[in-house]
C-alpha cells in the first residue's frame, strides 16, 4: 500500500500467549488509535479479547482511543494482565530463597 497526500501507513499489533499478529494499514490522515484498531480487524481475529478491556498504545506508550496516529506508528493492543507483575516478581524471588 502506498499512501497519498491524504493517507499514512501504520501498523496495528496484538499478541496473546499463543500467537501474535501485525497488520499493516494505509489510513486517512487524522485517523485515531481507536479507529486504527477497528480498521485492523484484529478484534475479529482475536475474539477472546474484549474491546472494553483493552488498553492501546503506540510503541509502548499508552494512548487514548481518540489520540491521532502519525505516519509509521505501530498501534499496540494490550490485553488485561492476569497477574500484577510486581507481585509475580516478589513471589518468584521468595520461591528462589527456599
Amino acid at each position: 500500500m502506498t499512501p497519498d497526500a491524504d493517507s499514512i501507513d501504520i501498523e496495528v499489533a496484538c499478541a496473546t500467549p499463543q500467537r501474535q499478529a501485525v497488520v499493516r494499514l494505509t489510513v486517512p490522515r487524522g485517523c485515531t488509535v481507536g479507529e486504527a484498531m477497528e480498521r485492523s480487524g484484529l478484534l475479529r481475529e482475536f475474539p477472546e479479547l474484549r474491546k472494553e478491556e483493552l488498553k492501546m498504545g503506540v510503541f509502548g506508550s499508552l494512548r487514548k482511543p481518540e489520540d491521532p496516529v502519525e505516519p509509521g506508528d505501530r498501534v499496540e493492543l494490550y490485553r488485561p494482565l492476569i497477574a500484577d507483575p510486581k507481585q509475580a516478581r516478589r513471589q518468584r524471588a521468595k520461591n528462589k530463597t527456599r
